[in-house]
């Protein structure tokens, strides 16, 4: 039997030269890497065009519908021609598609539907926005105290955090709505959007606090924290100048992650009741509006419903696309395919 030829066994490998580039940093490769899936940029700017829609609310309002997102008239104009919001029969207007008042037709208030929208939106990523920079915050400081001191401090936070992921985040985010409605805390009741957005944000805590701790857990043992304790540091700045900086990109990962859920969470308590109240505004609020008229004003449902789907699909794709940018292995391409 002959041996084949070791020339048969190599393939070409093909080296990206823009990653080789001397001096370039991880985020700066991150960045290159990210540039190059458009659909993950793509995904981005839909979701930076909702954000910016939904901030132009009150322009829309004033100087387009020339309606407020609670004003409830009976009638409007299309050129010469009036309109009747709500029919004889109490079916609300369907979209006019006339830009304008009731551009996307209106509710069973006789509210302008495309109006609150766009406020609802706002409301929905801010309470998104807060969660989401609640949870992060919290779960860093938690994943990085249990992660370094292990021991009676691992025990008391993991066992915490353990008790809180026990629940499902639906159900335990009711219960906390519920005892904030009945009991309040301070700023937080259930007139407020604050209080939806800490709620959201308690319940995913664990969701990042433990794998924070997992890498925690390894990078303590690693050289550069070793020599920094030889060195005499204290713990704090053990944990913030050699630790944390090597979270970074962990962190990065899960803020888009945990928005998509935090906005996903806030419409699912508020369609149940337990979210943001009226008269607030939001995607969910007006979802749990639209059931009732259906089949009759479909659009009620389907408008918030198709824009909570599209922020949390582009949200989703884009954080896929980040994630991918920031794994240096992602991008080693070998031949003709990539790793």
């Amino acid at each position: 039997m002959t041996m084949p030829r070791a020339e048969a066994l190599t393939e070409p490998v093909e080296l990206d030269l823009d990653e080789l580039a001397v001096g370039a940093g991880p985020y700066k490769l991150a960045w290159r890497r990210l540039r190059r899936n458009r659909v993950a940029l793509a995904f981005g700017g839909l979701f930076f065009l909702i954000l910016l829609l939904c901030l132009l609310a009150p322009v829309y309002s004033n100087d387009i519908a020339h309606i407020g997102p609670d004003a409830t008239p009976y009638t409007f104009k299309i050129g010469n021609k009036v309109e009747y919001v709500i029919s004889i029969t109490g079916i609300p207007i369907g979209p006019t598609w006339h830009l304008g008042p009731y551009f996307l037709g209106a509710d069973g208030n006789n509210r302008d539907v495309a109006v609150r929208l766009l406020y609802g939106g706002r409301n929905s990523l801010e309470i998104g926005a807060v969660a989401t920079l609640l949870t992060m915050i919290l779960a860093t400081i938690c994943g990085l105290l249990a992660g370094y001191f292990r021991g009676f401090t691992d025990g008391i936070i993991s066992r915490t955090l353990d008790v809180i992921w026990a629940y499902p985040a639906i159900l335990l985010g009711i219960t906390l709505s519920t005892v904030l409605n009945i009991h309040g805390l301070g700023p937080l009741h259930s007139t407020t959007l604050l209080s939806t957005a800490f709620v959201v944000g308690f319940v995913y805590i664990p969701y990042v606090a433990k794998p924070i701790r997992a890498q925690v857990l390894t990078l303590r043992e690693r050289e550069f924290v070793d020599a920094a304790r030889q060195q005499g540091l204290s713990h704090v700045r053990i944990m913030m100048s050699e630790i944390l900086p090597n979270l970074a990109s962990t962190i990065i990962v899960f803020i888009p992650l945990i928005l998509a859920n935090a906005i996903l969470t806030e419409a699912a308590l508020t369609f149940l009741g337990a979210g943001v109240q009226a008269p607030n505004p939001s995607w969910g609020t007006m979802i749990s509006d639209g059931i009732n008229a259906i089949p009759a004003a479909f659009h009620n449902v389907l408008i918030p419903g198709i824009m909570l789907v599209l922020a949390v699909l582009s949200i989703n794709v884009f954080g896929d696309g980040l994630r991918d940018a920031l794994d240096p292995r992602s991008k080693i391409r070998v031949g003709k395919e990539q790793q």
